[in-house]
Order: C-alpha cells, then sequence, then structure tokens
C-alpha cells in the first residue's frame, strides 16, 4: 500500500505531472473550446454578420460624428468610436456565443457532455474559452480597418491589445453564460438580447462620454459591465500613447479589478443556474 501511495503523492510536488484527474479536466476544457473554434471556422455567414455591423459604426458613424461635432478638447471621434466598438465588438461577440449553449440543449449534445466524469466547470470554462477564441478574429478585423483608415496603433498597443481582448471576450462569456443560464430557447434569447445589449452601447460609452452623466444615468452606467470593458481597452489604447487626445477614463487598475470580481460572481452562478436547469430537464 505504500509503494501505491508514494507516486500520488509525488505528482503534486512542483515540476512533476499533473494528476490524472486535473490532466483530464484541462484535456476536456481544451476539446470543448475547439470544437467551437472549429465550427466558426466553417461557419462564415456568422464571421461575416459579426464583422459587418462593426465595421459600418467605425466607418460611417466615427467620421460623421467628427464632422458634426469637430474635435472637442483635441480628443479625434473616429478614434474614440474605434476604441469603443472594439471592445464591445469581442465582448459581444462572446456574448452571443454562448447560445451555442442553447444549440447544445435542444440537439442533447449538453447531455451528453453532462455524463462525462468531468466536471461541470471545466465543460463551462471550455464553452466561454471557446467562444473568447471565437471573438478575437472578429477584433482582428476591425483592428485591420483601422490601421487602413489612420487610426493611431503602436506597435506596443497591438502587442498589449491581444491579452485585453482575451480577457474581455472571456468576461463577455461569463455574463453571457449568467444570462442563458435559464433560457429555453434560441427564439427567446434572441428576442431577449437586444434588451440586454443595446442600452449598454450608450451606458458603457461606446459611441458617448460618460463622466459627466446625470446621476440616474452615472448609476446604470456604472451597472453595466460593458462599460469596464471599454474602458480598460481604452486604457491600454490611450495610455500607451501619451501624444493622442484621451478622454475621461476610469483608472486601469479600476477597471482591472471590477471585471475580475464581475467574472468570478458571473462565472459562479452563471454555472450552478446552468447546471441546475440540466438537471431539471
Amino acid at each position: 500500500m505504500a509503494e501505491t501511495a508514494l507516486p500520488r503523492e509525488a505528482t503534486t510536488h512542483p515540476g512533476r505531472p499533473l494528476p490524472r484527474r486535473w490532466r483530464a479536466e484541462l484535456s476536456a476544457v481544451a476539446v470543448i473550446a475547439h470544437r467551437d473554434f472549429v465550427k466558426l471556422l466553417r461557419d462564415r455567414l456568422r464571421l461575416f454578420s459579426e464583422l459587418a455591423f462593426p465595421l459600418v459604426l467605425v466607418l460611417l458613424l466615427g467620421p460623421a460624428l467628427q464632422s458634426g461635432f469637430g474635435a472637442p478638447g483635441g480628443l479625434d471621434l473616429t478614434t474614440f468610436v474605434f476604441s469603443g466598438v472594439l471592445a464591445q465588438t469581442v465582448w459581444q461577440s462572446s456574448v452571443l456565443g454562448l447560445i451555442s449553449l442553447i444549440a447544445d440543449r435542444e440537439e442533447d449534445f449538453s447531455q451528453e457532455i453532462f455524463v462525462s466524469p468531468v466536471s461541470r466547470y471545466a465543460i463551462v470554462a471550455g464553452k466561454i474559452i471557446g467562444e473568447s477564441l471565437v471573438a478575437l478574429p472578429t477584433g482582428l478585423g476591425i483592428v485591420v480597418v483601422g490601421l487602413l483608415i489612420g487610426v493611431p496603433l503602436s506597435p506596443l498597443v497591438l502587442v498589449v491589445l491581444v491579452p485585453v481582448s482575451l480577457a474581455v471576450a472571456i468576461y463577455g462569456g461569463a455574463f453571457g453564460l449568467l444570462i442563458l443560464s435559464n433560457i429555453s430557447s434560441q427564439r427567446t434569447a434572441n428576442q431577449i438580447f437586444p434588451f440586454v445589449l443595446l442600452p449598454q452601447f450608450f451606458l458603457a460609452g461606446v459611441f458617448n462620454p460618460i463622466h459627466d452623466l446625470p446621476l440616474p444615468l452615472a448609476i446604470l452606467s456604472a451597472l453595466s459591465p460593458l462599460r469596464y470593458a471599454v474602458e480598460l481597452t481604452r486604457n491600454v489604447f490611450y495610455g500607451l500613447q501619451p501624444g493622442v487626445a484621451a478622454p475621461d477614463m476610469t483608472p486601469a487598475p479600476v477597471n482591472a479589478a471590477v471585471m475580475a470580481v464581475v467574472f468570478v460572481a458571473f462565472l459562479a452562478a452563471g454555472t450552478v443556474l446552468f447546471v441546475r436547469a440540466e438537471r431539471n430537464r
């Protein structure tokens, strides 16, 4: 008995292989994430639809605001809209991607994976990571267009935007999980999401400044999850380019801390509610 106990204990020491249970969990996360990413590559219509609307906003709304309002305080409104739309698109793509949980449920795929010998958190984590990876190509397309229209993007900003955009996408995935955890059909989800997402475009400051709002709107803005994703993206965009006129922003550590705390809350609550809904089917 003592001889068989030693290898098990050794696996917990630094530098030793991970325990078999952990390897199984990580493998499940990777497989589910890979499945969702491959589905995106095969779904060109989704790629086009997710990219078309943000590009219209960047190409038309930014210049329209610039021509109508000029450059208040030296702020370039095309650049302002670009940075907001980039964060909003990555976040929203991940949120909407979690609708695949409902599709899996309707196709009974979720029942198959939930009877597998891995934890519910590993399954949900795989879905969120998969949809987060799916959101990144859309963000890349917007960045390319931004470079073509002359939005200032230094090499350092481009590098730092990669992990920040991934964090924004994962954060959006947790929010999508919470919203979808008790929705029974894709039709219901498509009816609810416009009411959940559209108000946040304005409360989060995607197109408009939010640091001088009336008190009722300021409270709603502070409660908007998208706000902190937009502001963190702008922290990187403007903070790493001192020569670019910047809008008022919440400090980056505050935005990152709020996102981390809210992410954990959304993930925990969403997973519990989703697993409960699966067990009650």
